[in-house]
């Protein structure tokens, strides 16, 4: 059993840090540097830099493991990618979004600095300590070669945690029997995740099906008939988040919890940075 302590650490340490991962899929440098590798500007670049890391896969692979998109939208861009520019190009034009994007969010002196040099550390450790069985987008992510810059080292880092959370947390959602549009309806419906509109747009659901996911919800008693999640449905949403939190805090337990808690800090202000430079578009999220 995981301690509980270790447990609350795994989920504070990824509400530090997970914008600092997520920043590069809003970043204008991601189209720049996917299109001149030859892919199609807009959606593409994401689809095809994330998956890459797994090689040549096909539109079922990306759709099940990033779980809570449209697969038509998935299909529109995989394996059409593949196409374009190989998995290996596309994540050498990824390593330089990830540059240029903490640059421009970060500045020069935060990322030649000693703080980020040893968050860097303490998150590589934490990527390190990982296991992998039954997480196949972030056993692709540990299959890849570290790079050398510090900055570059973090961002890595903390991106190999993200997905190794991210895997378990799918795992969660299956035990919970929920769908990809019913789980995106569900953690919207929290208020903690996108905004409705957002969510639709981004996930590339249409309205009717949005409905017909609520009414599927309804039945099971976990959504009430105005949107809003029931008692159950609380439940369940709670149950998932506690469920990815212990299955995501297993590379704590190898590191020392005032270097994890130093990292924590770290990153929220890292995060408050990136965002007060304009790391993520209005009218996304919630909160």
């Amino acid at each position: 059993m995981i301690d509980s302590d270790v447990i609350s650490r795994a989920s504070r340490l990824f509400r530090a840090t997970n914008s600092l991962h997520s920043c590069v899929y809003f970043s204008p440098e991601g189209d720049e540097e996917y299109v001149a590798v030859g892919l199609r500007p807009g959606r593409m670049g994401y689809f095809a830099s994330r998956s890459a890391p797994m090689g040549e896969v096909g539109p079922e692979v990306v759709a099940a493991t990033f779980y809570n998109f449209n697969p038509e939208l998935v299909a529109r861009h995989i394996p059409r990618a593949w196409t374009l520019a190989s998995p290996a190009q596309i994540l050498q034009a990824r390593w330089r979004v990830a540059d240029r994007t903490l640059r421009r969010l970060l500045g020069d002196e935060v990322i030649e600095s000693a703080e980020l040099a040893a968050a860097a550390d303490v998150a590589r450790q934490l990527a390190a300590a990982c296991t992998f069985e039954g997480r196949p987008l972030a056993a692709g992510h540990a299959g890849l070669d570290w790079p050398t810059e510090t900055h570059l080292v973090f961002w890595h880092a903390i991106t190999l945690l993200r997905e190794h959370r991210g895997d378990g947390h799918i795992i969660a959602l299956v035990q919970a029997e929920l769908s990809g549009i019913e789980a995106l309806v569900t953690h919207t419906a929290t208020g903690r995740g996108f905004l409705t509109s957002a969510a639709k747009a981004l996930r590339l659901w249409s309205d009717e099906q949005w409905a017909e996911a609520q009414a599927r919800l309804r039945a099971r008693g976990l959504l009430d008939s105005d949107g809003t999640l029931t008692a159950a449905g609380l439940r369940l949403r709670d149950d998932i988040e506690a469920d990815t939190d212990r299955l995501s805090a297993q590379p704590l337990r190898a590191v020392d919890t005032e270097r994890i808690d130093g990292l924590i800090a770290y990153g929220k202000t890292l995060t408050r940075l990136a965002a007060g430079a304009g790391a993520f578009p209005a009218q996304v999220f919630a909160r």
